[in-house]
């Protein structure tokens, strides 16, 4: 049995990251996936010529390198994939009410759009733009 996740969508906000007192690092972030809205019949739903979509948001928590990596280049809006794991956490709030969570663990987090650069970044890449590479 395994439990994986793969999710491709938009960064919802630029990334939270912390360290914990042991040392761990950890960032997380919100990201957005969308899929078409249907009717009854299953037919994609239309207004004004555009498919309207239901968007649901995912709490995305990444550990020590993929998390610096994460903190370091990427932000909102950016497109992303996350490959990982669900996890859900149960805790009582200070009204002693019970509460639950549910997050993504990611173990790997792939850039499918340009986010930031690290500042004083100045790569050279030999005159070429990225719309001269061949794939």
């Amino acid at each position: 049995m395994q439990n994986l996740v793969i999710l491709a969508g938009n960064v919802g906000a630029a990334p939270e990251a912390r360290t914990t007192q042991g040392g761990t690092k950890i960032t997380q972030f919100s990201l957005a996936t969308s899929r078409p809205k249907r009717d009854s019949e299953g037919k994609i739903l239309k207004e004004n010529g555009r498919r309207v979509e239901d968007t649901e948001w995912h709490r995305i928590t990444c550990f020590n390198g993929v998390g610096k990596t994460v903190a370091q280049y990427v932000d909102k809006g950016q497109k992303v994939m996350v490959r990982g794991r669900i996890h859900y956490t149960r805790w009582t709030d200070s009204e002693n009410i019970e509460r639950y969570g549910v997050e993504i663990i990611a173990d790997e987090v792939t850039f499918l759009s340009r986010g930031r650069q690290q500042q004083g970044d100045t790569q050279d890449h030999g005159g070429l733009d990225d719309d001269d590479v061949p794939f």
